[in-house]
């Protein structure tokens, strides 16, 4: 799949087949985040990646759009440290962001389908995952083989995006 393709029909996927994630699919993905650049090439990241169905219906409490957890083949939840200023936190969630744009589009390629948790129980999602003190996660990517195959080659909806004209200034706004 060329790379404007993948960004042009990507499409948020929340219910999916009951069907693992074949290894090397996971691999791709977790591989596709592993690439992505970083602020300083620190990569202040962790993966971690949750299978086990009851974990994943535990999961799916920690937001309150985080429902489709429970039905992922797998989620991945997006870990990095705690942050020490506003600054250091919005490169930590931008690089987090970039890794996860990558997975999706990683795994929309590989005929995955994904949609993204926030956490807003951040207690709950760190006991659950077993992180340590000093990291967070604040958000969760949910993956799976769509239950309706049709999401795959679904064309663009009319009027589902702004047109460039209302987004783009030159120069200044």
């Amino acid at each position: 799949m060329e790379t404007w393709t993948a960004i042009n029909t990507v499409r948020v996927v929340r219910e999916f087949a009951d069907r693992p994630i074949e290894p090397e699919h996971l691999d791709r993905i977790l591989n596709a985040a592993r690439r992505t650049a970083s602020s300083k090439n620190r990569q202040d990241w962790t993966f971690i990646v949750v299978r086990d169905r009851a974990h994943l219906s535990e999961l799916a409490a920690v937001g309150h759009y985080a429902s489709h957890l429970a039905g992922a083949a797998v989620a991945i939840a997006l870990v990095r440290p705690a942050a020490k200023n506003e600054h250091q936190l919005a490169t930590f969630l931008w690089d987090l962001g970039r890794a996860a744009q990558d997975m999706v589009l990683s795994a929309w390629e590989l005929g995955i389908g994904s949609v993204p948790a926030t956490v807003y129980d951040l207690d709950l999602a760190a006991s659950l995952l077993g992180l340590p003190d000093d990291h967070r996660c604040d958000f969760l990517l949910s993956f799976g083989y769509p239950a309706d195959a049709s999401k795959l080659t679904a064309p663009n909806r009319a009027g589902g995006r702004l047109e460039l004209s209302e987004l783009v200034h030159e120069e200044r706004w």
